[in-house]
C-alpha cells in the first residue's frame, strides 16, 4: 500500500468518526414495536368512540366531527411513546456505553421537535376551531416531517418511514372518512414493523 493509499484510507476513517459523531445510533427497535402497540389500542379506543356515537359513519365521504376525546387519546398515546422510547434510549445507550446527550443527540432532538412542536400546536388550533376531521392527517403529515427532517442524525432508515407517513397523511387528508384507519397503518403497523426490522438488525450485529 502506497502513501496515497494510506492517506485516502485515513481519510476515510476520518470521514466515518465525524459521522458517527454527528450521528445518535442508540435508537432501540423495542421501542417502535411499543409504540406502535401504543398506537393500535389507541386507534381502537377512538374507533370505539366515534362509531358508538356515530354508528352509520362508516364508508361515507366525510366523517362526522371527531370528538375531542379522539385528541386526548392521540395525545396520551403521543406521551406514552415518547416516555417508553427515552427510557429505551437511555437504557441502551448506557449499555453500549455511550453518551446520551453528545453531539449527536442534541441535532437529532432539535430536528426532531421542530416540526412534532409546530404540529403539536397546528393540532391543539384545529381542535379549538372543531376540524377535527384534519387531525389524522396532521398528525401523520408532521410527524413525517420530523421524522425526514432528523434522519440525517440518526439511522438512514427513519427517512424511508418518515415519507411513507407524509403520503399516508395526504391521503388521509385526500380521503377524511378513511383517516383513523390510515392513522392506525401510520402509527400503529408501520412502527410495529420497522421496530421488527430494526431489532433484527440489533440482533445480528450483536452476533458478528
Amino acid at each position: 500500500m502506497n502513501d496515497s493509499e494510506k492517506l485516502l484510507n485515513e481519510l476515510k476513517d476520518i470521514r466515518t468518526i465525524m459521522e458517527r459523531s454527528s450521528r445518535f445510533l442508540s435508537l432501540s427497535g423495542l421501542s417502535g414495536i411499543l409504540v406502535g402497540l401504543y398506537a393500535l389500542a389507541g386507534t381502537i379506543w377512538a374507533y370505539q368512540i366515534i362509531y358508538i356515537q356515530f354508528p352509520n359513519s362508516f364508508g361515507k365521504e366525510y366523517l362526522p366531527d371527531v370528538p375531542s376525546q379522539v385528541f386526548l387519546i392521540g395525545v396520551g398515546v403521543l406521551i406514552l411513546s415518547l416516555i417508553t422510547i427515552f427510557f429505551l434510549t437511555i437504557k441502551k445507550a448506557r449499555k453500549e456505553k455511550k453518551s446520551i446527550w453528545g453531539p449527536g443527540s442534541k441535532l437529532l432532538l432539535l430536528n426532531l421537535m421542530i416540526p412534532l412542536v409546530t404540529g403539536a400546536v397546528l393540532v391543539a388550533i384545529l381542535t379549538m376551531r372543531e376540524y377535527y376531521g384534519l387531525l389524522c392527517p396532521t398528525f401523520l403529515i408532521f410527524y413525517g416531517l420530523a421524522l425526514v427532517n432528523a434522519a440525517k442524525y440518526t439511522r438512514t432508515e427513519i427517512l424511508g418511514l418518515g415519507i411513507v407517513e407524509i403520503v399516508l397523511g395526504l391521503l388521509a387528508a385526500m380521503f377524511p372518512a378513511y383517516g383513523l384507519y390510515l392513522w392506525a397503518l401510520g402509527f400503529g403497523v408501520l412502527h410495529i414493523i420497522y421496530g421488527s426490522v430494526f431489532l433484527t438488525h440489533e440482533y445480528n450485529e450483536k452476533k458478528l
